[in-house]
């Protein structure tokens, strides 16, 4: 396909996602199913730019004067590709497969107009009702904050350490461009470029080993900072397909008791495979059976609770753009309840002297802060832990690391604009002694 047919394709995914009101990853794939004759570089692309609207929707609207997929594709092409007008008519040249040529009113917009006047919700893409959370975290400097929570993510890689070193396996796969991630000591970083496809990193020797997982370093930290050490039991409450958990047994190097569990077992499912190529023998996967709670046995015994809350996911808006404007506020009130739930269920399971790691993919405070106050005003017996603490096992990094991130009382923030990864915050609570 050429670039203009790959132009025409996306709009008519985006299209399909606004009549249908269906996720971009459906669309994406019905179109595929559809056109066969599409290689996987044509896919990739198409994937790249409908992908890049959605992280851009609101502004490239704004920019074009007019709400609609082609406009949102044209305006696009002007604030994150960085085409000129010219540039974006050679595209458009109404030849066959091509979008139709620009009118002169696209042409005066995309020549003309800017975002110096936008409305701080438009410049940062993000819903406008939004806006007041946004500014209680970052105030004037939200929308930096947004665009770059907007911006493409990299793919990041945790190097398991029960099978590999970092050194090993940068090494492997140094001809996918691997570089190591600037706080992690255990992760290695792939940056993508607009048009890049993922690399097949599944067809790895390294990932197929066990050497290495998928994880964005922001989600490696979190794990990193719960401070989880060998011989301890360790509860993940809210494992999921085990990213976590693999994570928590390196650090453990396969010595003590390490559960993991989810009140979704369906999330469980891949969790098995994993942990069997990750070479983790210290786990046991505890899922649910009915209103049976699978963590009955265990009564203020846990060394360590690590919480990896369900949450909105505003921290990986650049992962997940068309997840933002599918967002509403009945979400975040669903979202809160839960999350008080699963802390008042792990102080029951933590000893006195052990520790939760309350841990989101958020950078709203209610979902963040203002639960570890609510928390720690329920169970006067915790406290949280100074950030110094936190970010000891970060090592020579610890320091820059504390001065890039957003610290609170209640724990710290990290955001892709501040330190590079997904937004996650992570707060460490201690149990203090009966």
């Amino acid at each position: 396909m050429t670039p203009a047919a790959r132009l025409s394709a996306a709009i008519e995914v985006l299209s399909a996602i606004d009549t249908q009101r269906i996720p971009a990853a459906n669309a994406l794939k019905d179109w595929g199913t559809a056109h066969r004759f599409a290689g996987s570089g044509d896919r990739a692309a198409i994937a790249g730019l409908v992908f890049d609207v959605l992280r851009r929707r609101a502004s490239s609207a704004y920019l074009l004067d007019a709400d609609t997929p082609r406009a949102r594709v044209l305006g696009m092409l002007r604030l994150e590709r960085g085409l000129d007008a010219d540039a974006i008519a050679a595209l458009c040249d109404g030849s066959r497969f091509a979008p139709e040529p620009l009118s002169e009113a696209e042409r005066s917009a995309l020549t003309s107009r800017s975002l110096k006047t936008a409305p701080d919700h438009i410049a940062g893409d993000y819903p406008e009702w939004l806006d007041p959370y946004l500014a209680r975290v970052f105030g004037d400097s939200r929308v930096e904050e947004a665009v770059a929570m907007a911006s493409r993510a990299p793919l990041d890689l945790r190097v398991n350490t029960l099978k590999s070193t970092r050194d090993k396996a940068l090494a492997s796969i140094a001809h996918l461009g691997a570089e190591p991630t600037r706080w992690s000591p255990l992760g290695l970083r792939i940056a993508l470029g607009a048009d890049a496809r993922n690399p097949g990193v599944h067809s790895e020797e390294a990932f197929i080993k066990g050497g290495v997982e998928v994880q964005d370093e922001g989600s490696q930290l979190a794990a990193l900072l719960s401070a989880a050490k060998p011989g301890e039991q360790v509860i993940d409450l809210c494992a999921g397909a085990g990213g976590k958990t693999l994570a928590l047994a390196a650090m453990m190097q396969g010595k003590g008791r390490l559960i993991a569990t989810d009140s979704d077992k369906r999330q469980l499912a891949p969790i098995h495979e994993r942990l069997s190529r990750a070479g983790v023998h210290n786990a046991e996967v505890r899922t649910p059976k009915g209103a049976a709670d699978p963590l009955a046995d265990i009564k203020a015994s846990a060394d360590l609770v690590v919480i990896d809350a369900p949450c909105t996911g505003t921290g990986t808006w650049r992962r997940n753009p068309d997840a933002k404007w599918r967002m509403r506020p009945g979400a975040l009130e669903v979202r809160l309840k839960g999350q008080a739930e699963v802390l008042d269920r792990a102080a029951a399971l933590v000893r006195p002297g052990g520790r939760i790691a309350y841990i989101t993919c958020s950078v709203l405070a209610e979902e963040n802060g203002d639960q570890v106050a609510a928390f720690v005003g329920r169970h006067p017996g915790f406290t949280v832990m100074p950030t110094a603490w936190s970010i000891g096992p970060l090592g020579t990094a610890a320091d820059a690391f504390a001065g890039a991130v957003l610290t609170t009382p209640e724990g710290l923030l990290m955001t892709p604009r501040r330190t590079g990864t997904d937004g996650f915050f992570v707060s460490i609570l201690s149990r203090g002694q009966a």
